[in-house]
């Protein structure tokens, strides 16, 4: 639109100065070499003009001729660039797809086409890794630190290289050098974070997680609490040499985070040992309070050395109610009340906990307060079998590991703060027991009646004893005879395998009896 406007304006201007020209009628001599031309001013004007043109086709022309080389050897450089550039497009997608003959051939071809650019040195290195040429790639990283742009990469690609070989002092030199260069590099930073924690190095951990939050790498919330982790990490290894800077940690980690389980735990049994009870109450209720945990529970139970089973029993219904029932107060009020043997308390608090299905600790409990009250009995070795069996309960996990201690970093990856308080997931557990299985039947009861066509049916089982800890069936009365019907047996031939034995069906008039479980001897075998 703009183009157009102006060339209409340049005709417009064109127009009138011809209709000026042509106005003011005149004539132009020229006199050269004894020779005069006249002619009019409007012709004089258009030849002037013409001789101006050529003038400036016959330049451009010698220009262009004496530029020809170098825009011939532009043009050269500029399509040898554009093939290299495209040699590291493909090269890339060759690396990406795991093509190791390809990304070398591209990466060769990038190379001899844009020599020592920082995306061919990118991809041979990667080329050289992806065919497992650890010293190749090594060198193109080494290569890379010698220009100031691509210092930084070739430091992270050695660094990769230095933890593939297990050599972690290497690659905490690396790291270290890298958050020299660049400070807000996260994986320099994050490495170097994980060596300190490696090392143990705890107040060197912190300096980093300081560093970190001041550039922005990490959010407040997760600052603080990183901070804490490493303040409880610290008061966990000086706790035997140093308990009074033990507390101090302990209680600064508290101070970023009122409910970390172990730092609550810890400063609680400090403070205890102090005797300090009110302070210690303090602490562990208010991480019980968001954080019902058994390492609080244990804590708070034992606050004052030589206390009554009672009076930990009154504690623990204290922790019952901070935590308004919550399953780890039950557990705690159940395993204080079997202590001091009351068992009507231990059931009325485990009683909710059997409504679903009960987990590995609750059957526990349940098999220690049947064996408590009542003795050794069928109905704890029940709940024993049941336990085998349960959900299993809450314990600390980080990157797939299980473990019953907290630990400030993951034995698997050196994550900070890995570790989480969850259950497990219920991977090859078994279906729950029924209740009336025979197998977990109480054996110290008299055996029941069965009806007759059972007991005959039952006779002709044939019996194995227990042997190798193999649980043997209950042995009948008589040995098992053979069939009428039987093929007789072949010289050198082995039995015949006993046949599955059909139970009778009841008949839909016939009412069933109430109890169909097979006789067994006292004693006759166990579960274990």
């Amino acid at each position: 639109m703009w183009r157009a406007l102006v060339f209409i304006g340049l005709l417009c201007v064109a127009a009138f100065g011809a209709v000026w020209l042509a106005d003011r009628p005149g004539t132009v001599l020229v006199t050269f070499g004894g020779y005069e031309l006249q002619t009019s001013v409007a012709v004089a004007a258009v030849a002037l003009a013409a001789i101006a043109l050529i003038l400036a086709l016959l330049w451009a022309g010698v220009t262009t001729i004496l530029r020809l080389p170098s825009r011939l050897t532009f043009a050269s450089r500029a399509r040898r660039r554009a093939r290299g550039y495209q040699a590291v497009s493909r090269g890339m997608v060759a690396v990406g797809a795991g093509d190791p003959i390809a990304a070398r051939r591209y990466a060769g071809e990038a190379e001899r086409l844009l020599g020592h650019e920082p995306l061919t040195l990118l991809l041979k290195a990667q080329a050289a890794q992806v065919s497992g040429n650890r010293a190749a790639a090594e060198a193109a990283f080494t290569q890379m630190m010698e220009e100031d742009d691509t210092r930084v990469l070739g430091l992270r690609g050695l660094f990769v290289e230095a933890r593939r070989r297990g050599d972690a002092l290497a690659a905490r030199e690396y790291a270290a050098e890298a958050v020299r260069l660049a400070p807000a590099a996260t994986w320099a930073s994050d490495a170097v974070l994980e060596a300190r924690c490696a090392e143990r190095n705890w107040r060197g951990a912190l300096e980093s997680v300081e560093r970190r939050a001041s550039l922005g790498l990490l959010d407040k919330p997760t600052a603080k609490r990183h901070r804490a982790v490493l303040l409880t990490a610290d008061a966990l290894d000086r706790v035997e040499h140093d308990r009074e800077g033990a507390l101090n940690s302990a209680q600064d980690a508290l101070k970023l985070a009122p409910t970390l389980i172990p730092a609550a735990a810890l400063a609680g049994r400090i403070l205890s040992d102090k005797g300090d009870l009110r302070r210690a109450a303090k602490v562990v209720e208010t991480a019980w309070r968001s954080h019902p945990h058994p390492d609080l529970a244990e804590v708070y139970l034992n606050l004052r050395p030589g206390d009554s089973a009672f009076d930990r029993l009154k504690r623990a219904e204290t922790l019952m109610k901070l935590s308004n029932g919550a399953p780890e107060g039950r557990l705690a009020v159940a395993r204080a009340a079997l202590d001091a043997r009351e068992f009507a308390r231990a059931r009325a608090a485990l009683q909710p906990l059997l409504v679903e299905r009960p987990s590995m600790r609750v059957c526990l409990l349940m098999s220690d307060l049947e064996q408590a009250e009542h003795g050794a009995t069928g109905r704890g070795r029940e709940w024993l079998a049941r336990a085998t069996r349960a959900p299993r309960d809450p314990a600390w996990i980080a990157d797939g590991v299980v473990s019953d201690q907290w630990a400030p970093i993951s034995p698997v990856t050196g994550r900070l703060d890995a570790f989480v308080w969850q259950a497990p997931p219920d991977v090859l557990v078994a279906p729950e027991i029924a209740m009336s299985d025979d197998v977990t039947a109480d054996l110290d009861d008299e055996p029941k009646a069965l009806p007759v066509a059972a007991t005959e049916e039952v006779s002709h089982i044939p019996v194995q004893p227990a042997s190798e800890g193999r649980p043997a069936i209950a042995e009948s009365e008589e040995e098992a005879k053979p069939s009428p019907s039987a093929t007789p047996m072949r010289d050198n031939a082995s039995p015949p395998r006993p046949e599955p034995v059909v139970f009778p069906a009841t008949p839909p008039d016939v009412p069933r009896p109430k109890e169909e479980a097979v006789p067994a001897r006292r004693g006759a075998f166990s579960i274990w």
